[in-house]
């Protein structure tokens, strides 16, 4: 896996919808403010809460507050999405862009306008696209790094076999590979062989991070916090999680949290971030990012690891 330091990641998905722009800014300050660096956006975000049935109101409030804040854009770095955004309003999946080599280039172009920048320090596969061919795919997104459109690719949501592929064919086409995975991962995990719920989430599995150990990508993972289900009596966890791990998990995460004086949050990304991965929180307040920017100071120890191992 990747040899730096995990981070956490802001995740922006319902700033310019549910997350109105004054508290967003509030956000983003805060977050810059306490050494937070990645921004996680994509061109869809976030479609299914905007009126207009398309994405791009998380991209222009970000691009918003660049430029109300002058020099913020050397204080964080930016990773957006391509291949969900729907081409005609309020028809997704039928009309989503996809991963074609245009479609790319064109998704890509009009992120740069709505953030208003230059480049974009990490760009996404947000999804896989099988109706186009990988090796298409993969040359598009090569040519957007050599021509510093994008700094670095990575892929979310695709199994692992189609990343060790799509590197494969980067290397034959001499262009910049995928070096990041994004997926879905928590401490607390559904019933095994059970589908989740949401449309689109792939959870992590042991492959991916075989692959991302043996090649040194980076990992990020989404649903860290499970929409705050970990810690709010008004966010249920999904029936998939109802099973005896997850009783279990939670007994030890209260005890770990006790001993460490930390939030059950807390403990839940430095549980993340021991295990080399940047987990991605979205907030709709101040004090959320807050919380979550503590967790760096959180530290597990070897005995904390394998009492959560023995319960999962």
């Amino acid at each position: 896996m990747n040899t730096t330091d995990p981070q956490i990641v802001l995740g922006t998905m319902d700033f310019g919808t549910r997350v109105d722009p004054d508290r967003a800014f509030a956000i983003l300050d805060s977050f810059v403010a306490g050494g937070g660096v990645w921004l996680d956006t994509a061109n869809c975000y976030s479609f299914w809460t905007d009126p207009s049935g398309v994405g791009g109101a998380s991209e222009r409030l970000i691009g918003a507050w660049l430029r109300a804040r002058p020099g913020a854009r050397d204080a964080v770095r930016i990773a957006t999405k391509v291949r969900q955004n729907p081409l005609v309003p309020h028809s997704w999946p039928k009309s989503a862009e996809g991963l074609s080599a245009r479609a790319v280039h064109a998704g890509v172009e009009e992120s740069l306008g709505r953030l208003g920048v230059e480049h974009i320090d990490l760009l996404w596969a947000h999804a896989e696209d099988r109706a186009v061919p990988l090796e298409e795919t993969v040359g598009a997104f090569g040519e957007l790094v050599a021509k510093g459109v994008a700094l670095r690719v990575g892929a979310a949501n695709h199994a692992a076999w189609r990343v060790e592929r799509a590197r494969s064919l980067a290397r034959e086409q001499r262009v910049e590979p995928w070096t990041a995975l994004q997926l879905r991962h928590s401490l607390l995990q559904p019933r095994p062989l059970t589908p989740v719920a949401e449309a689109g989430h792939r959870m992590l599995a042991a492959e991916d991070l075989d692959l991302a150990r043996s090649e040194g990508l980076a990992v990020w993972s989404y649903s860290s916090l499970m929409w705050g289900s970990y810690v709010r009596a008004d966010k249920p966890l999904p029936h998939t999680y109802d099973h005896p791990g997850t009783i279990q998990v939670l007994a030890v995460l209260d005890d770990v949290a006790d001993e460490l004086s930390a939030t059950r949050n807390q403990v839940v990304l430095a549980w993340l971030m021991r295990q080399g991965i940047d987990p991605i929180v979205g907030a709709s307040r101040v004090e959320q990012i807050e919380e979550a920017l503590a967790a760096r100071r959180v530290r597990l120890s070897d005995e904390h690891l394998a009492r959560f191992g023995e319960a999962r």
